[in-house]
């Protein structure tokens, strides 16, 4: 049984169909990976999922509750978090109470209060390596340490599905690695379905997900386990090219 199934989704904004026609199922704690070029559909794609957008046409299943109209807040509840590619913190607040929020919104907040949720907090932080800033104020952390807060945020909701939005963009090879070996060791022990968008990181790619979807111009392309989805001849053309292939071995004997 899925945890995630969309049947025959499209999105337009306008005459602009933004997802054409999108099927795909995720297995609970399944890692998958959504590539494609700029204006493939993906983060309009991920709105659908977290309920930004409805879909004009097609239907959103979480494990096999129809979700379609469900808004956001509704769906937090059931177990779906998302991560941002601008992370959006809460400024003013510290990195503790910043997570705590995603522990009181979350598949657990009817079950927790305030200081229950900041206990929660003062977990994750430490698990994901933000030991030390908690005290701090959230807009005080560099753009890396933001993004390490927010996936520590989405965490702390205890999710069945974690959507990531480009998490990784402008961190290093080395800070990469370790997030794909920390979200890896998560999604196993507390069995959460991990979506990531991924935008030119093959080393992720490759070392995070069990299977690629490829969107182009809104349409589903591929769909496939991650080495039979990178070597596809569709994916080569509209998507990785020859530096990323170069980048794409790179990463396999790294």
């Amino acid at each position: 049984m899925s945890l995630l199934r969309l049947e025959n989704v499209t999105k337009q904004f306008g005459g602009l169909v933004a997802v054409d026609k999108v099927s795909l199922e995720i297995a609970k704690g399944e890692f998958v990976g959504i590539v494609g070029p700029n204006g493939s559909g993906k983060t309009t794609l991920f709105n659908v999922i977290n309920g930004v957008f409805y879909p004009e046409e097609g239907r959103v299943f979480f494990d096999e509750t129809d979700i379609t109209r469900m808004p956001p807040y509704k769906r937090a509840p059931l177990g779906i978090a998302r991560t941002f590619q601008i992370p959006r913190p809460f400024a003013s607040a510290t990195v503790r109470e910043n997570v705590a929020v995603g522990a009181m919104f979350g598949s657990r907040g009817k079950s927790v209060n305030v200081e229950q949720s900041l206990e929660i907090a003062d977990r994750v932080i430490e698990r994901i390596g933000l030991t030390g800033h908690g005290r701090k104020n959230a807009g005080m952390l560099t753009p890396v340490e933001k993004k390490f807060m927010e996936i520590a945020r989405a965490l702390a909701m205890q999710p069945r599905l974690l959507l990531m939005d480009e998490a990784m963009a402008g961190m290093h090879p080395g800070e990469i690695d370790n997030m794909v070996k920390f979200l890896v060791e998560v999604a196993k022990q507390e069995k959460i379905a991990i979506v990531a968008m991924v935008e030119h990181i093959m080393r992720a790619v490759v070392n995070m997900a069990e299977k690629v979807i490829v969107l182009d111009h809104g349409e589903k392309i591929v769909d496939a386990p991650t080495r039979q989805a990178l070597s596809d001849p569709r994916v080569v053309d509209v998507y990785l090219g020859k530096g990323a292939e170069e980048e794409n071995a790179d990463s396999s004997s790294a």
